[in-house]
């Protein structure tokens, strides 16, 4: 157990791309489909945890765990570190630790108030996230972040009320094993609810009554563009570093998976730092970590370069716009 904690990699594995031979601004046939992840696996047999299918036939005892297994030593104590949000191509947005290990909540446990009904064997196969050192990094509300005393006296991390843990058997950073095991484990999304991909297409349009017709992700968050970025000759991000933090850029989606926005120019390019990001009309797209839910429009005009996106990928309400 204790190697596999830390072999735990710090970058999630990441799905193959297809290379773009489309030049911005041409009509683009081809976006890069995102490769799903593994969720939900079923263990191989023998496998300590037996993550099932997500039904209850595959739980055992209710946690994971065979209860006819020895649960051998807890895994020691990992710091929280600071929180961040990941995004799952079955699952939307995700919390995940320092590391990029995703969260879980317990259908056992409770809220209001926070409680753990997880120990012994359950806490082996799933560790308490310890609440000491965990702070909220981009687009978690600070105020979400509590703790709960458990039975041996440790403070473990809430998230909404929510008990956080890790699962055993998730090795490298955004691997979601953990997701439906026994029909009671599911990956926390930032506001401590179940995660959960919503029924929205990669990229659509929403009538914002201030705003007119504005682009939102898949999760009907705002989406936003950059004015010292540039769309010809080429795509090029000016947001890097601390502005990502702020400004998370949006993955690629394919061009099929999209209603109401502008196909020409609709393609995703590579960054300098190799992450694929989303353009609309070649223009790289972003949402705002300021916005908390779906139809905030807190970016609108920040700093006087940030606006959020028409169907058509001009910046709306810019000035000469």
């Amino acid at each position: 157990m204790k190697t596999s904690w830390r072999t735990a990699s710090l970058v999630a594995t990441a799905a193959s791309v297809l290379a773009l031979t489309t030049a911005c601004g041409q009509d683009n046939a081809t976006t890069p489909a995102s490769a799903a992840q593994n969720v939900g696996a079923t263990a191989a047999a023998g496998d300590y945890g037996n993550p099932g299918s997500g039904t209850a036939s595959g739980a055992g005892n209710g946690y994971g765990a065979d209860g006819n297994q020895s649960s051998g030593s807890p895994a020691p104590a990992i710091p929280a570190g600071k929180l961040a949000v990941a995004s799952n191509p079955q699952l939307g947005n995700v919390l995940t630790d320092g590391l990029g290990l995703t969260l879980y909540r317990f259908d056992k446990d409770t809220a209001n108030p926070p409680r753990s009904a997880c120990d012994g064997d359950c806490a082996t196969t799933w560790p308490p996230v310890p609440a000491d050192d965990a702070t909220a990094g981009a687009g978690i509300d600070k105020a979400l972040l509590g703790e709960v005393t458990r039975a041996d006296g440790a403070k473990q991390l809430t998230i909404g009320g929510w008990p956080a843990y890790r699962y055993a058997k998730d090795v490298n950073a955004g691997d979601v094993n953990g997701q439906g095991v026994g029909g009671k484990w599911f990956a926390l999304a930032p506001t401590g609810k179940k995660a959960k991909l919503s029924d929205l297409p990669g990229l659509s349009v929403r009538k914002d009554a201030k705003l007119g017709d504005i682009v939102v992700d898949k999760n009907g968050m705002t989406v936003y563009r950059f004015m010292k970025d540039q769309a010809w000759p080429k795509s090029v991000s000016h947001c890097t570093g601390a502005c990502l933090e702020k400004w998370p850029a949006v993955g690629p989606v394919n061009a099929d998976d999209t209603e109401g926005v502008k196909k020409k120019g609709l393609m995703p390019f590579t960054r300098p730092d190799g992450v694929k990001q989303m353009t609309v009309n070649c223009w790289p797209i972003y949402t705002f970590s300021g916005d908390k839910a779906p139809g905030d429009t807190n970016g609108q005009g920040v700093g006087g370069t940030w606006y959020a996106v028409s169907p058509d990928g001009k910046p709306v309400g810019a000035p000469g716009d």
